[in-house]
């Protein structure tokens, strides 16, 4: 398919603005909001910022604001934004490749208690969202990030935003190759610079040498994935085009070569290509994904290697087959003898406290390295004996021996805090998750439950075994209810698949424990063999999933 005419493209001489998030961008680079924000804002406070800088160039240092307590779901898409922010902030502190020392981890966790409320939350990105931080205070937690070699910038904004590695990168026993050094590389040479600070709109990376996947390439706009070429030389297959929210596409193949030193350079290329070729006129089409689907792999590669890299790559072998549930909790032996310990959260949420007393833990039991999950999970490395650090992370709230239930659930930000929210999700989720243990105490399987607050797919519902969306239906008394329209089977790996969903089906926060007990009962009663619940939802029929 050819490339939409007039969408902005500026390779193809559309330079003009065509939305107000263009514009801005053009008046001021966004980076430069940082002194602004050292020099005037932390002076004035809240009610001495630019709208502009607010609701716009703010998130270039990752700080959005937080939803006004209070504000019922039904009102997210009705009012302004002035009308739907608090005077605080949400901060996300960048963590690539998921990789902390104790130290950086224990800053982290000073930070969330004494600016944050002692609230924490692990992203499915990988990093850590702190709440309720004042804008005069952001210099000093700036200071404190900086001082052990963590940051907020680009952590939000239409730029290349954290970059995901495997938590077990370079210790896992069973991994294609160590990609930590290429992704570094990549950080280092590329956080914050100019060059790709004005990209369409979010760019989402993964770096990963992972035999199972776990930042899920499928789903990302560019990732290098570890593979071993006919030569017997490790390298990486990369694959463009992957995203989710209310246009979900799986990414492509490039069909690529690329050695661990190429890295960088093949990544910025990538990137370049969507810099200048990406849509630009509207926000709904800004994703690297609409100009996949437009101009298909091939031509990709074509552009990439022609007018950016200079050169053609060689073709590579295709990354291994996918399994569809990825994660490192439990106990792994590494490489080196020892073993790295991944535990749950529950859903994502934690504190400050909690961080930090995870930090002393690892300084104990390990080597003083903390690894950040897709899964909003957490991982230390180095532990030579296990038991006492899984009883230790059991009295945190973190669980190295989950339930099915446990293991499986995340949820998004949900409308405590997040302004596009139309839900509640983190206290949903504990809740499904509790009441699934309760009910089902010996289910057997993997089971993915993502319980997402807007279309938007912060939390995966599309890739979910069940995926929850958040809704708003209106009540028999006439007024507002949160509901959830259910996605089921969604999937990644070698049989990846967005989950079914069903006309008119709609269930009421409430009832959700209801019927996802129904739907898993329905699916224990009537698997075939080790059938798995996403193939048992594939074959169903639509009156089995009701």
């Amino acid at each position: 398919m050819a490339a939409r005419k007039g969408q902005g493209q500026w390779a193809l001489g559309y330079r003009e603005p065509l939305n107000p998030n263009e514009r801005s961008k053009r008046d001021n680079n966004p980076l430069n909001v940082r002194q602004r924000i050292l020099d005037i804002y932390q002076h004035t406070g809240f009610a001495g910022i630019d709208p502009a800088d607010l609701r716009g160039r703010f998130r270039w240092y990752g700080l959005y604001t937080q939803r006004r307590p209070g504000i019922a779901g039904g009102r997210t898409a009705i009012l302004e934004p002035e009308e739907l922010e608090d005077e605080f902030f949400m901060l996300r502190i960048r963590i690539d490749g998921g990789a902390l020392t104790s130290e950086q981890l224990r800053v982290i966790g000073e930070i969330a208690t004494t600016h944050g409320r002692d609230v924490a939350d692990v992203t499915d990105r990988q990093n850590v969202q702190l709440h309720w931080i004042r804008i005069e205070d952001v210099p000093t937690i700036w200071d404190k990030l900086e001082a052990v070699g963590l940051s907020t910038t680009e952590a939000c904004g239409d730029t290349p935003r954290v970059m995901l590695g495997c938590p077990l990168e370079g210790v896992a026993a069973d991994s294609v190759l160590d990609a930590s050094a290429a992704l570094q590389a990549t950080v280092e040479q590329y956080l914050g610079d100019p060059q790709f600070s004005n990209l369409p709109r979010k760019y989402k990376t993964t770096i990963t040498g992972c035999a199972r996947h776990c930042t899920n390439h499928e789903i990302n706009d560019v990732s290098f994935m570890g593979v071993v070429n006919d030569d017997g030389l490790t390298g990486f297959d990369v694959w463009v085009g992957g995203g989710l929210s209310t246009n979900p596409m799986f990414a492509q193949r490039l069909g690529v070569f690329v050695e661990p030193g190429e890295v960088s350079e093949v990544w910025a290329g990538v990137t370049s290509v969507f810099r200048d070729y990406g849509y630009r006129r509207s926000r709904n089409h800004a994703r690297l994904k609409f100009l996949i689907a437009d101009w298909g792999p091939e031509r990709f590669r074509e552009v990439l290697e022609k007018e950016y890299l200079g050169r053609a790559l060689p073709d590579g072998p295709e990354v291994a087959a996918s399994p569809p549930h990825r994660d490192h909790v439990g106990v792994e032996r590494q490489r080196d003898g020892r073993f790295a310990v991944g535990a749950t959260t529950k859903a994502g949420r934690t504190s400050g406290s909690v961080l930090t007393a995870l930090a002393g833990l690892a300084d104990r039991f390990g080597d003083g390295r903390i690894r950040t999950t897709p899964q909003q999970g957490l991982v230390v490395l180095g532990v030579s004996d296990v038991e006492p650090l899984v009883g230790e992370l059991d009295q945190l709230g973190l669980s190295v021996r989950p339930s099915a239930f446990h293991r499986g659930t995340i949820a998004c930000t949900g409308i405590e805090f997040c302004k596009l929210a139309i839900v509640e999700t983190k206290a949903r989720a504990e809740v499904i998750r509790e009441e699934l243990e309760r009910r089902l105490p010996d289910f057997d399987t993997p089971i993915t439950i993502n319980v997402n607050g807007c279309p938007n797919s912060c939390a995966r519902f599309q890739v979910a075994d069940i995926g929850f969306k958040g809704i708003v239906t209106r009540g028999a008394d006439g007024t507002d209810q949160e509901a959830f329209q259910v996605h089921l089977g969604g999937q990644m790996g070698a049989q990846a698949a967005f989950g079914r969903k069903f006309r008119g089906l709609k269930v009421l926060a409430g009832d959700a424990p209801d019927y996802a007990e129904r739907i898993l009962r329905g699916y224990l009663d009537r698997r075939e063999d080790s059938e798995t619940f996403a193939s048992y939802v594939a074959r169903a029929d639509e009156s089995w999933l009701l």
